[in-house]
């Protein structure tokens, strides 16, 4: 066996001096290594030698195997210098042409959009704020205003934690930015004119939801607030964002942590408002208006649970998903929701 190795050793030194290409190295490295090559050949039969034997021969083969792996890179290297040698010669290189400028990216759009966004509400005094994406029942919900039997706490509807409750309930993925809301509040610093904007969780996809998106949320407390101040406020937004070719409503709703409340929309940026595109419903509106989100004057239970007298303080708080603002751009002209989030580059790039 001991010269088995040595020849082996021997053989793999002649042969490696003829070697000329890469691709013929390549080939002779698996002759001796591969799973059926000679060195594993010649090492299936160490179990078969007497006891005496196997320590000195197992070092042996070890040995050769480093000197038969040295020799395989000093080649390796030896084959690459030639190889760099070659391209000096046959290849003329302009040392004075301009290098390739790498290829740079840009922000996403959900991003570009909640720049814009702060942006325009800072001019109004709003601050930046952020609170938690993984939160309390207390403050998505019963803080809120809202009975343990509405729809919105269904395990159908919102995201639950499989973790142990607290003296605020359940931990779920928070369903919107209103969570913000008396977490703000709590602070204790007045007036506020907070400006949450932050990822909400849903069980919801379709052309106008997914189910991770992201909200701004706008919370103003102050004495003597009127709904006046809140449509200025979202008219204002809405001539800052849209432009001034765009129309926004209110109308009368229902929620549980504002009164009285409402719906904002805009007129549709996919078919002008009108509804149809080519005698077809269109997919995003059906109707001409999009509904941007909610808004209202805060409810006095709200204010309660945020440790906020309500007889000396009122305000008024709206909630907008970033995504769907954005679709309603002018220009824009997305009618699907979540190509946003598929990151085809062929759409990103656009912009």
């Amino acid at each position: 066996m001991k010269n088995k190795f040595e020849q082996l050793k021997k053989e793999a030194s002649g042969i490696l001096e003829k070697i000329e290409t890469a691709e013929e190295l390549r080939d002779f490295e698996v002759k001796i290594f591969g799973r059926k090559g000679k060195y594993n050949d010649l090492v299936k039969e160490l179990p078969k030698l007497p006891d005496k034997e196997k320590k000195e021969i197992g070092r042996l083969a070890n040995e050769v195997k480093k000197e038969i792996e040295k020799m395989l890179f000093d080649k390796k290297q030896e084959l690459e210098g030639e190889k760099l040698k070659n391209i000096a010669k046959e290849e003329w290189v302009d040392k004075t042409l301009p290098g390739k400028k790498p290829e740079l990216g840009h922000l996403h759009l959900t991003t570009q959009a909640i720049s814009e966004i702060t942006e325009i509400f800072e001019r109004i005094g709003f601050q930046l704020r952020r609170y938690p994406e993984v939160e309390w029942d207390w403050y998505a919900f019963e803080a809120l205003n809202m009975p343990k039997d509405h729809p919105a706490r269904d395990e159908w509807e919102t995201f639950f934690i499989d973790a142990p409750e607290s003296k605020k309930g359940k931990m779920v993925l928070t369903p919107h930015t209103s969570s913000g809301q008396v977490r703000e509040m709590e602070r204790g610093i007045l007036p506020i004119r907070m400006m949450n904007i932050s990822k909400c969780y849903r069980r919801q996809s379709d052309v106008t939801h997914v189910p991770m998106f992201h909200q701004f949320e706008g919370l103003l407390i102050d004495k003597d607030v009127s709904i006046a101040h809140l449509k200025g406020a979202l008219d204002y937004f809405a001539r800052e964002f849209f432009g001034p070719l765009r129309k926004t409503r209110l109308r009368p709703f229902h929620f549980r942590f504002t009164e009285p409340s409402f719906e904002v929309d805009i007129s549709c940026g996919v078919c002008n408002g009108a509804g149809k595109i080519n005698e077809e419903k269109c997919r995003v509106c059906k109707e001409g208006w999009l509904e941007l989100g909610g808004a209202g004057m805060v409810h006095p239970n709200v204010l309660k649970a945020g440790g906020i007298d309500h007889k000396k303080y009122n305000g008024f708080a709206f909630g907008w998903g970033v995504e769907r603002t954005f679709m309603m751009k002018e220009g824009m002209k997305i009618d699907d929701i979540r190509i946003l989030y598929k990151n085809d580059l062929r759409f990103i790039r656009q912009f």
